[in-house]
């Protein structure tokens, strides 16, 4: 495994703070390469318009390169 940079360390550390304190009524999406802050739907739920997820619920765009691609 390749060594990490302090900067590197920090940024993961920082994103581990963030999911401890993350609230289960929003979820993040990956579209393209943009990382969207989405909120849940009245149910708790992922919202569905049709075969994909509703836009509407889209709250903000967050700039971290990202791929939703599976391994």
């Amino acid at each position: 495994m390749t060594t990490l940079t302090n900067e590197e360390q920090k940024a993961i550390a920082a994103l581990k703070r963030v999911a401890k304190k993350w609230p289960k009524s929003l979820w993040l999406y990956s579209a393209s390469g943009t990382l969207n802050v989405m909120r849940c739907n009245e149910d708790g739920e992922v919202a569905h318009a049709g075969d994909g997820i509703d836009q509407d619920y889209v709250i903000t765009q967050v700039k971290i390169p990202n791929d939703g691609g599976d391994w």
